[in-house]
């Protein structure tokens, strides 16, 4: 296995109704959306007043051909790709997660993690339900169909008003509607779209491009909207006072062609890197990134320096998440496989190399010490975001301070550590500023940076068994 360095977001979700090629189109959206989860893909479709899906392990080419899509036959469908965050990556927590409640079925597909997911777990428990996984997505449907008495929509606010953490649902039911449901302070995306007069919802707007869907909004922050062949109904539920965007979205997560929070991701990196210029400047032959991290923010930060930018570090694209392992004395293969360098362009010269984080450190730190064995002559870091100091609770893989090197090691500790000459994160007051969002200290979470969680949790969250899916 190739070890993780960057952070990992937990999923992609996709969902289209009434269209003849919903699982299709569902397919083709989730391979937009391939880089938000890559354990495990899923298909939910509607038929004959049922929900009949198809997941498994691995990308979506993987699991999918068009033998099983032709299977998936009906006019309304949702879909995920997913990564475990913590916990198993087995097959039995592959999403979209459906169940069966009075000769009616639901589906549906979750991305974020649910703070309370626990507490709400063990008083359904006492009250007889039986969970089936260890993801938070369960809770979500056992709370939903326990409300049903009050009516579908009621369900859905009183099942909604129950949860705290940072979610986004994508809902099927088995006559043909499609929910879009995002939490109160708007932590993940969810996208609403148009195709040829059906809505489509998806979590990022490049999944939109590729099926040639109209992009029309971002869902609102306690936003519901429920989607069937009569149209599309929205249910406001009352919002957070302020809003919690994730801005690590902006900086890593979201592919560079989708536009998230009113903002082109592209764009917004670039910024990122020009502000990073302006604050922490530094003389060298050239800029460069370590592909694919990092690669918009150098270009920002060349063009504000006026510094050559170069791509020193190729990288392979057809490597795998699993390899045949080599022998133990081809050290750091997982790190060489994915990159290599441009050995004539770097030798003798001064670099800047510009990340758009450091987690753990271990890759970076081995890279830099291939390219002082290749005779680079000063190694230059710059990091288009703070310092990771802080584990995050709403669904990113860095649970615990330890993991993060930056909590445990301070700028000067860490420069050292890595084996640069100099290392400077762009500051949280630059990060903000350079998203060009009026009032932006009131619009994103940024947690992992300053610690100021915008949702309390209590001390079992870190170390409960329930998957952040």
């Amino acid at each position: 296995m190739i070890e993780h360095e960057k952070p990992r977001e937990s999923c992609g979700l996709f969902g289209i109704c009434d269209h003849p090629d919903a699982a299709t189109l569902t397919y083709f959206g989730l391979y937009a959306l391939q880089h938000r989860g890559q354990e495990s893909s899923g298909i939910a479709v509607n038929r004959d007043q049922g929900i009949i899906e198809h997941k498994g392990m691995g990308l979506v080419s993987d699991v999918f051909d068009m033998d099983k899509l032709a299977h998936l036959e009906g006019r309304c469908a949702i879909g995920h790709v997913r990564y475990s965050t913590t916990g198993s990556s087995v097959l039995t927590n592959a999403q979209p997660f459906l169940v069966r409640h009075r000769n009616k079925s639901y589906a549906v597909a979750h991305n974020g993690n649910l703070v309370n997911a626990h507490i709400l777990k063990n008083g359904l428990e006492q009250a007889g339900s039986i969970f089936q996984t260890t993801m938070d997505t369960e809770v979500f449907l056992h709370l939903f169909v326990k409300n049903l008495e009050s009516g579908f929509e009621q369900a859905l606010v009183d099942t909604v008003t129950r949860l705290e953490g940072a979610f986004s649902f994508v809902v099927l039911t088995s006559r043909g509607e499609i929910i879009g449901i995002k939490d109160p302070y708007g932590f993940r995306p969810l996208c609403l779209g148009k195709l040829n007069g059906n809505y489509v919802l998806a979590s990022e707007t490049c999944a939109f491009d590729l099926v040639e869907a109209e992009f029309i909004r971002e869902l609102n922050p306690g936003e519901i909207v429920i989607i069937s062949q009569d149209g599309i109904k929205s249910i406001q539920t009352p919002a957070a006072e302020h809003r919690a965007f994730c801005i690590f979205e902006l900086i890593y997560f979201a592919r560079p062609d989708s536009t998230i929070y009113g903002q082109n991701v592209y764009q917004t990196r670039k910024a990122h890197g020009r502000r990073l210029a302006q604050e922490a400047p530094a003389e060298a032959d050239f800029v460069m990134p370590f592909p694919d991290s990092g690669t918009y923010a150098a270009i920002g930060y060349s063009e504000a320096s006026g510094i050559p930018f170069e791509m020193g570090m190729i990288r392979n694209h057809y490597v795998g998440r699993t390899f045949i392992q080599p022998t133990q004395s081809m050290r750091d293969f997982g790190v060489r496989i994915k990159l290599n360098p441009v050995k004539e362009l770097l030798k003798g010269k001064d670099i800047i190399i510009i990340e758009d984080s450091i987690i753990r450190g271990t890759t970076i730190k081995t890279r830099v010490k291939a390219l002082r064995k290749l005779g680079v002559n000063r190694v230059h870091m710059r990091v288009a975001g703070p310092p990771h100091r802080f584990p995050c609770h709403y669904g990113i893989d860095f649970s615990t301070r330890g993991e993060l090197i930056a909590a445990r090691k301070s700028v000067d500790e860490l420069r050292d550590y890595l084996g640069l000459d100099s290392l400077h994160y762009l500051s949280i007051e630059g990060l903000l500023h350079s998203t060009g969002i009026e009032n932006p200290e009131n619009y994103f979470c940024k947690a992992c940076f300053d610690g100021c969680y915008p949702v309390q949790f209590d001390s079992e969250v870190s170390k409960h068994c329930l998957e952040i899916n």
